[in-house]
């Protein structure tokens, strides 16, 4: 039997594995606060009206500003502030 992908599979080495942007977005959100984020990371869903809706929606668009709202989110884990 020929072994399948699983995209469930485990990934040991990776520390985003299972964690759902909507989640990152929604502790990021409660810890520093949108005006907080949008000054560590200055993209406009963060600054102008900002949602948890239409920062997913973008976030889910734009990888480079997804990089680094998970980058804050691991320094935030890790105790890197």
């Amino acid at each position: 039997m020929d072994k399948q992908k699983n995209p469930k599979q485990s990934q040991p080495n990776n520390p985003l594995h299972g964690v759902k942007l909507i989640d990152i977005l929604e502790l990021l959100v409660e810890h520093y606060g949108w005006e907080e984020m949008a000054r560590r990371i200055n993209i406009n869903c963060f600054k102008k009206d900002p949602s948890i809706k239409s920062s997913l929606k973008f976030l889910r668009r734009t990888q480079w500003a997804r990089d680094k709202v998970e980058t804050l989110y691991l320094n935030l884990m890790t105790g890197k502030r």
